[in-house]
């Protein structure tokens, strides 16, 4: 049993009675629930954010970046993005068991990685995309995450010739309408909401928690959080660790 889990036993075991006495239950997540799978984050010491490139992440992960220097940016997506080995942990395995129990009503996440779905979700709202979607911008024509890694250089369409786009949210582009308006419905309308693996300080993204009016606010975060003040229950441990002791 790691020191996370022994110093966050009580709470652990608060949430576990949360669960079992509640069944709907939206999971809000972000970078940190993949990181248990060998997916680095943005924001923490050995994040991306944190790491020396001849441009700054979020300047290459810009659709201004992605148009005026697309070999750099494919470069960087190939080497940084794409993690084709991961597999879900136990807080993507646990979350997709609770929805299969009729407990979890939907997962909603910052993450691009598709874990959530490999490891069975079913009702799973990407907020960013995902890079295992990649289309055409001129036929949209679908083209899967191994002809990216495979291609040279800048990605184009077999059919037509044209460049392929990841099927991800880049910086200065907006989030899917439906898809938000999928997340404030089920935010809104949820008896508890639990908060894991991101430090919420990405927006919009982060924004949508103020639709939550429901019973129980949950936070399972490693580093503080803007909502760890309001949190009807807090435990500051990685959350494949906390999802790991949760039985159902």
């Amino acid at each position: 049993m790691s020191e996370y889990v022994n110093k966050n036993k009580k709470e652990i075991e608060q949430l576990q009675d949360i669960i079992l006495s509640h069944d709907n239950i939206v999971f809000f997540g972000g970078a940190g629930v993949s990181t248990e799978s060998g997916i680095p984050d943005f924001r923490s010491v050995d994040g991306l954010y944190n790491q020396q490139y001849d441009y700054p992440p979020e300047t290459i992960l810009s659709h201004t970046f992605y148009r005026s220097n697309p070999s750099e940016f494919y470069r960087f997506y190939r080497n940084k993005m794409i993690f084709p080995s991961a597999r879900p942990n136990a807080a993507h395995k646990k979350l997709a068991s609770l929805e299969a129990q009729g407990r979890i009503r939907a997962v909603i996440t910052q993450n691009i990685d598709g874990l959530h779905q490999a490891a069975g979700s079913k009702v799973v709202l990407e907020l960013h995309g995902s890079v295992l979607r990649n289309y055409c911008v001129s036929c949209g024509r679908f083209h899967s995450v191994e002809y990216i890694m495979e291609s040279k250089d800048i990605p184009v369409c077999e059919k037509c010739g044209n460049p392929v786009k990841p099927d991800v949210v880049l910086y200065e582009e907006g989030l899917d309408p439906k898809t938000i308006s999928a997340a404030v419905r089920y935010i809104s309308e949820a008896q508890v909401l639990i908060i894991g693996g991101t430090s919420l300080a990405v927006y919009p993204a982060a924004g949508l928690i103020d639709y939550f009016n429901g019973d129980k606010l949950v936070v399972i975060n490693k580093a503080p959080t803007p909502r760890d003040a309001g949190a009807d229950l807090l435990i500051q441990a990685p959350i494949g660790e906390v999802f790991s002791q949760i039985q159902s």
